[in-house]
């Protein structure tokens, strides 16, 4: 994810742009939002139009974004891709980057890119 933005890595061991470096698909991009309640409408409006911009990006497949229940407002995104590379590039369309200002300066990112794991008579790979 580009750094205009607040950035928090979930593993600072592992941070996002180095799993961009690695090349594998398909891949989630699971991106946890933090944001102050009284920015929740803003965040809604930018992440809507950022999204419109990366819905239409080679390798995209589907998203998803859950907000967490009661009073929390956290966000949690959840994105398929075909590939890393799909997601990389993805991220770097210029249109998308001009997007990124129009969130809240309360909004708080924290991607990280996933694969499925089987789990033998319980999740298929």
């Amino acid at each position: 994810m580009p750094a205009a933005k607040p950035f928090k890595p979930l593993d600072e061991k592992f941070p996002f742009d180095r799993q961009l470096g690695i090349s594998a698909g398909p891949v989630v991009l699971i991106n946890l939002f933090t944001v102050d309640l009284a920015d929740e409408a803003g965040f809604l409006d930018a992440f809507k139009a950022a999204g419109e911009i990366i819905t239409n990006q080679p390798g995209f497949i589907s998203m998803q974004l859950h907000r967490a229940i009661g009073d929390s407002p956290t966000y949690l995104n959840y994105v398929v891709w075909e590939s890393t590379e799909a997601v990389r590039a993805g991220f770097s369309q210029a249109e998308f980057v001009a997007r990124l200002s129009a969130y809240p300066s309360s909004v708080v990112a924290s991607p990280h890119l996933f694969q499925k794991v089987a789990v033998p008579g319980f999740c298929t790979a």
